[in-house]
């Protein structure tokens, strides 16, 4: 289950510089929505020698990558597919972590 979390960190933290790429916001800078995005994905990467620990960080911080992929989906329509990947890595996440602690008992 770690490769598939490993996975969906990676495809998150891909799909968030793709989107800022591709889609610039309108609202407010590149270089601001970069900012608000990727680091939160990078900072789990500080105790990545525990691997466990790294996913659980980036697990709870899908919740708030989750929420922005659900709110683009609705409101957003150039970039929608964008917000449907984001929202399945998210799940593939949450949903890695909760079977790896499944398996453990």
């Amino acid at each position: 289950m770690q490769r598939t979390g490993l996975f969906a960190w990676t495809g998150l933290l891909l799909v968030q510089v793709l989107w800022y790429t591709v889609y610039p916001p309108v609202s407010i800078p590149t270089w601001v929505a970069f900012a608000l995005t990727v680091p939160p994905l990078l900072l789990p990467l500080l105790s990545l020698p525990n691997v466990a620990r790294a996913l659980l960080w980036v697990g709870i911080l899908a919740l708030f990558y989750f929420c922005h992929g659900v709110s683009e989906a609705w409101s957003s329509t150039g970039d929608r597919w964008l917000a449907f990947i984001e929202i399945a890595l998210t799940l593939l996440l949450i949903g890695s972590l909760g079977a790896g602690v499944r398996r453990r008992r």
